[in-house]
């Protein structure tokens, strides 16, 4: 009966999973069509009105067939970018005066209408007949672009941003299935060799370690099923926050409102990185990458992320106390730790309350600095705080949670040299400290915005993908850095493509792709060849990444953005005699 029940979970999670993304993908398609449509309603509007306007103001050049007037009235429609041509005719459909732009034409008779709105090619067409006293004078007749450009690129991007996060969704099912799986041979190579050695043993004793080895196969199942269904509840909410961004991004044509929207796109991508680190390091560790920081210009930058990740009822407070030293530490670490804690306080606070966070120096003899995440929520009993940073200890509902949070938040502080403590009381909220210790270090140097400068080429670049969106996007940027490129799917295609030319300055290959040959196989193999061949390997999985790093290639852990591919390819150096550019 379990063997059953394990088979059924291991085949429900990926239907599951394969269901979730074609309902996010069939609400996002939902999403597009209606804002299509809106779109072409309100540009309709607008364009039937400034024909009506039109129409009525040439009636009286007609009336008295002043060309000269009604010239002036269609070339003040000029004014409008999205109007591509205008044209006034007779009654009896010959041209009077005109306008056209970009290459458009305008015929000297016009095939007989009245009212006219009409989408057709890209295009939106509309005729309005022009009167006096009841009297059919001629037409009116503006011809416009379909879909704005700003719009068209505004929902390409959301469209883009929503396909990716439901990638990255898949991916991180994908790797909690594969723990799951992973966990069960682990248990059953250990059973067998348990059964070897109770075999010696009395009877009792065998049977007595048989059950134990149960209840811990047993154990470890539930938790890996509580991590999965934990990490895909943050990511819909993730989700949720680039969908909602895209869709306001159509409605709005503030630039500060649109810088702040796609932000927090950006912020939720980010965040849903740190996510499938948080989920990755369940099965292996990884080191941290130490960097010399200022803890309380951290925590401030932090504020719009934390906002977004709480609810409209919780209102955050920062408080800065300075001076401050500096603090080294792993950056990445910390923010997930600070979003750990604020989600557990969101959870404690169901009816909304407030959320501090106070940053402070705590003279000792050795003088450490302290994060203070205080909460108004229900508070915890004395056997809860015993066992609040355990490894999957929660008192959240199935699906809710996964018992790693604090647990992070306690191994980060241990692992930088600090500590983390709880005080709270029933019905009287929570207050957590993390104390970390100071350096005598400087601060690590602000790293700009703008993306490293890489060599811009004069020839091509090698792609090796096997998924089609990742490789579109990658594809977008590395035109935007200057490269020509070509695609193969499989390690085998690219060793063709890549003996067929020596043209390629660039070569950039997933390393997990079908086919006897990986991605880091496939570097190898044109290093051998031709050793002085710039190489950019990429990968979202931790293991793979290990291995690229061991074997010396430039490595861009996905999800990544151009500044990230930039400084991959500096790394990688220009092939010898490419022409290149500043």
């Amino acid at each position: 009966m379990n063997r059953l029940r394990r088979t059924l979970a291991g085949i429900g999670l990926p239907i599951l999973a394969v269901g979730s993304l074609a309902l996010l993908l069939a609400v996002a398609a939902v999403v597009f069509l209606l804002n299509e449509q809106a779109v072409r309603r309100d540009l309709a509007r607008e364009a039937g009105a400034q024909a009506d306007l039109l129409a009525s103001a040439v009636s009286g050049a007609l009336a008295f067939d002043d060309q000269t007037a009604a010239q002036d009235y269609v070339d003040a429609v000029q004014v409008n970018p999205n109007v591509l041509a205008a044209a006034i005719y007779d009654q009896n459909n010959r041209l009077v005066a005109s306008y056209a732009r970009g290459g458009e034409t305008i015929p000297p008779v016009a095939t007989p209408r009245d009212h006219t709105t009409q989408f057709l090619d890209g295009r939106l067409y509309v005729v309005r007949p022009v009167t006096q006293g009841g009297q059919r004078l001629g037409t009116a007749r503006l011809r416009l672009v379909g879909k704005p450009l700003a719009q068209q690129r505004t929902q390409g991007v959301g469209l883009f941003l929503v396909v990716a996060l439901s990638a990255l969704l898949m991916t991180v099912l994908a790797v909690g299935q594969a723990a799951l799986k992973r966990a069960n041979r682990q248990l059953a190579a250990r059973a067998e060799e348990l059964a070897g050695a109770n075999a010696q043993l009395h009877e009792q004793m065998a049977e007595r370690e048989r059950a134990e080895e149960a209840l811990r196969q047993s154990q470890k199942l539930e938790a890996v099923g509580r991590l999965t269904g934990g990490v895909a509840h943050d990511f819909n909410n993730l989700l949720m926050v680039v969908s909602s961004a895209a869709d306001m991004l159509q409605r709005s044509d503030d630039p500060k409102r649109r810088e702040a929207l796609i932000a927090g796109m950006r912020q939720a991508v980010e965040r849903g990185s740190g996510l499938t680190r948080q989920l990755l390091a369940f099965s292996r560790r990884k080191p941290l990458k130490s960097a010399v920081v200022d803890v309380g210009e951290q925590v401030e930058r932090m504020r719009i992320l934390l906002e977004r990740s709480l609810r409209e009822d919780i209102r955050v407070s920062i408080d800065v106390q300075r001076p401050l030293r500096p603090v080294e530490l792993d950056v990445g670490e910390l923010e997930l730790a600070l979003l750990n804690l604020a989600v557990n306080a969101r959870d404690a606070m169901p009816d909304g309350g407030e959320l501090t966070i106070t940053v402070f120096s705590e003279p000792t003899n050795d003088e450490r600095i302290c994060i203070r995440v205080a909460d108004t929520g229900v508070g915890m009993s004395p056997a809860v705080q015993s066992r609040v940073f355990e490894p999957f200890f929660t008192t959240k509902e199935v699906g809710r949670g996964t018992g790693l949070g604090l647990s992070q938040v306690y191994g980060f502080a241990r692992s930088s040299g600090g500590d983390v403590t709880v005080q709270s009381e029933e019905g009287r909220g929570a207050v957590f400290t993390l104390c970390l210790p100071t350096t005598d270090k400087a601060l690590a140097a602000e790293v700009s915005a703008a993306p490293p400068a890489a060599p811009r080429a004069r020839g091509r670049a090698l792609l090796v993908e096997d998924d089609d969106g990742v490789a579109a996007g990658i594809g977008h940027m590395l035109r935007d850095l200057g490269y020509t490129y070509v695609r193969a799917c499989a390690a085998d295609e690219a060793l063709k493509m890549f003996d067929g030319s020596d043209l390629y300055d660039l070569v950039i290959s997933d390393m997990v792709m079908p086919g006897p040959m990986n991605g880091l196989a496939l570097a190898r193999e044109i290093r051998n060849r031709r050793p002085d061949q710039p190489i950019v390997l990429s990968t979202g999985f931790s293991e793979a990444a290990a291995a690229a790093g061991e074997a010396g290639f430039p490595l861009l852990t996905k999800p990544y953005g151009i500044p990230e591919l930039a400084e991959a390819i500096h790394a990688a150096g220009p092939r010898r005699g490419t022409v290149t550019e500043a």
